[in-house]
């Protein structure tokens, strides 16, 4: 095995060349858990921890290492154990704000190629969530494509009426209806996985993500479950974000069911994603136009002809406001928390100084 095995490219390969120091090794981060994480060097998994270094020089969740990551470590004890010192610059990440009322970038996964979003052809399908995930994708320099589980359970005619809701925002999104009960259904997608490149399932709990991580394995290494019919719910069945190296040599990252995917600076994700709405925009009467009031708005005019349905600049609208927001709290955060540090700092010294 080399470190191509785990997908390194030759972009992360320069990057490693560049960062990574002498007496250090470079590995990715193939699995994040709680209080620990296994990277692999090329020939073996070795659990590892963070430097007291890395951990100090963080000014946030962001800095440290999370699955697909290229890291600088230390091997010890013959390859028993490594501590982390470095991450290596990221090609791409798939990120979203964390769950909850804090307001922080949780971060997903690094160095993706293509990212699933999974949702069922059942009560999980949602248009809005969609653009949720296809903004926050594209905003990390992802390709994504969608995948709709439980083909079987709606007619012909049905999935026919799904695939043109999605076209009707996503003229050209790669989309792959099937089930995990098909198996003949199962080839389109792994016509999909190409050997060295990374590939990450996102979608809500009990869509099918680990049933069919499960089949791309080729077994159960994962733990599954199914949506409840009364409330389309899913309980979460993958705890922990990992990478496993597919037969194909194709690479796959499993994260948890998300029931919520919030966004923090994705504004170039949204405006990728809403290319329809930017471009009816650039026609507003007015460039700082709020697109909600303003006389000679070009959007509020389309929805009124028909030809942009409303439901859709809600959501755009909604995915700035949001982004931007966030953006806000999580500098305003960050500048009250290094002042404080630096007061701290000041006391400690002034402490010193009077003995």
């Amino acid at each position: 095995m080399s470190l191509h095995t785990v997908g390194l490219s030759p972009w992360s390969e320069q990057q490693l060349e560049d960062h990574i120091r002498e007496g250090w090794t470079p590995a990715r981060v193939v699995a994040v858990h709680r209080n620990m994480l296994v990277i692999h060097d090329g020939e073996r998994e070795i659990q590892a921890e963070l430097t007291g270094r890395l951990q100090f020089l963080a000014e946030s969740p962001k800095d440290l290492p999370t699955v697909g990551d290229w890291v600088s470590a230390q091997i010890l004890d013959q390859g028993a154990f490594a501590v982390i010192d470095k991450v290596i610059p990221r090609r791409s990440v798939v990120a979203r704000k964390a769950a909850g009322n804090l307001v922080e970038e949780q971060l997903i996964a690094a160095n993706v190629d293509v990212a699933f979003i999974v949702q069922s052809c059942d009560l999980d399908f949602n248009l809005r969530r969609l653009e949720r995930y296809l903004a926050a994708i594209r905003n990390g320099n992802v390709k994504p494509i969608l995948l709709l589980s439980k083909g079987d359970l709606i007619s012909s005619s049905e999935k026919e009426a799904l695939i043109a809701q999605v076209r009707s925002i996503e003229q050209f999104l790669t989309i792959v209806v099937f089930s995990n009960n098909l198996p003949e259904q199962w080839a389109e997608i792994d016509a999909l996985l190409e050997s060295g490149k990374t590939y990450c399932l996102l979608g809500s709990s009990g869509v099918g993500k680990s049933t069919l991580a499960n089949r791309l394995i080729g077994s159960d290494l994962l733990k599954t479950s199914s949506i409840r019919e009364s409330d389309s719910k899913g309980r979460h069945t993958t705890t922990s974000r990992q990478l496993i190296v597919l037969d194909s040599g194709a690479i796959l990252i499993d994260t948890p069911g998300m029931r919520e995917f919030g966004a923090i600076g994705i504004e170039s994700g949204v405006i990728a994603t809403f290319i329809d709405i930017e471009d009816i925009a650039s026609a507003c009467r007015f460039t700082d136009c709020s697109h909600t009031v303003e006389l000679g708005c070009a959007l509020t005019e389309a929805v009124e002809a028909g030809t942009l349905e409303e439901a859709r600049l809600t959501s755009y609208l909604k995915l700035l406001r949001e982004s931007a927001r966030n953006e806000m709290s999580l500098a305003d955060r960050r500048k009250k928390d290094k002042n404080q540090g630096k007061f701290y700092k000041q006391v400690i010294r002034a402490k010193k100084d009077r003995r």
